[in-house]
């Protein structure tokens, strides 16, 4: 069971069925199912297997279509296309986003907070990558064994770092052989709103630290974390949790005031790009997200890219 009713902690851990985990195996659930639609609008062939390696009862039965999706918070037929073309479209734009930065000519990814992230293993990367996968122990430790297990090959370097965001995470980098004087590819994929407003900021200080021009970041904005009713996310869950699926948002993700990520990288020297979820939606002619009643607890996300020349 995915248990996480209690508030985070300093120095808390998980694996991929509990707490933070968790929602890493929900985002592959997503990616698995959106790759399962016949529109083919991403390919992720590693997220099923992963997803049901890892076991939780509700995410199974999510894949193999035996869930009832009228119980998921406005759980219209419309409602719950737009959750599956989302989390298409976050996908799409981080794998375009490394396709980007490899076709110019950059050779070095570091892909934090990995998860069940298996871009390493399904990107076409150009001869000579290397990805970094950083990531909780037993994370990384889960996701690499069972990628071995059904026979999965990297299709690049590939180099995992074990160890907590909070903690010196780019010594344990530097000792798995990255280089600072290469250009580097960045992703923080669905990771800062499970980060402290001050380690938030210090993420981007250690990247930028560690980027030389030629260097690219990926990641999002989350308006409403600013904000963030953590009542109406309780509220919103408690279907979820009817169904066998016991995560509450609100006892995730750290809410209250934090810099705005785009201002906060250009006041580092990167030039940012924001997309907002509408506009990737209307880039692939998608029906539009119909608005949830009482609105979304996180706002619209906004997709981030952002390099240094």
């Amino acid at each position: 069971m995915a248990g996480s009713g209690s508030q985070r902690q300093s120095g808390d851990t998980w694996d991929l069925a509990s707490s933070v985990g968790a929602t890493a195996t929900m985002v592959a659930a997503g990616r698995a199912v959106a790759t399962a639609d016949p529109r083919g609008l991403i390919d992720d062939p590693f997220a099923d297997p992963l997803v049901r390696a890892v076991g939780i009862d509700f995410f199974t039965k999510m894949l193999d279509g035996e869930l009832d999706v009228t119980q998921f918070p406005d759980g219209s037929p419309e409602r719950v296309q737009a959750m599956i073309d989302s989390m298409a479209v976050r996908t799409k734009y981080f794998d375009d986003y490394f396709t980007a930065a490899t076709g110019n000519g950059v050779r070095q990814a570091v892909i934090l907070a990995s998860g069940l992230d298996s871009r390493a293993y399904r990107l076409p990367w150009p001869a000579g990558t290397v990805v970094y996968e950083i990531d909780q122990p037993k994370v990384i430790e889960f996701k690499t064994q069972t990628l071995a297990d059904i026979g999965a090959e990297p299709t690049a370097t590939h180099r995992t770092v074990g160890i907590d965001l909070r903690e010196d995470w780019p010594a344990e980098l530097a000792a798995a052989g990255f280089d600072p004087a290469l250009p580097t590819a960045w992703l923080a994929e669905g990771l800062l709103i499970y980060l402290p407003p001050a380690a938030q900021d210090r993420l981007f200080d250690q990247i930028t630290a560690l980027s030389p021009p030629g260097s690219t970041v990926g990641t999002e904005y989350a308006p409403g974390i600013v904000d963030f009713d953590a009542e109406k996310a309780s509220e919103m869950s408690e279907p979820l949790r009817a169904q066998g699926l016991d995560i509450d948002m609100s006892a995730l993700v750290y809410a209250g005031q934090r810099s705005h990520v785009i201002e906060y990288l250009r006041e580092l020297g990167w030039q940012v790009t924001g997309t907002s979820r509408t506009e990737l939606f209307e880039n692939l002619d998608l029906p539009e997200v119909p608005p949830r009643e009482g609105g979304d607890p996180l706002g619209e996300i906004v997709y981030v890219s952002a390099n240094l020349t």
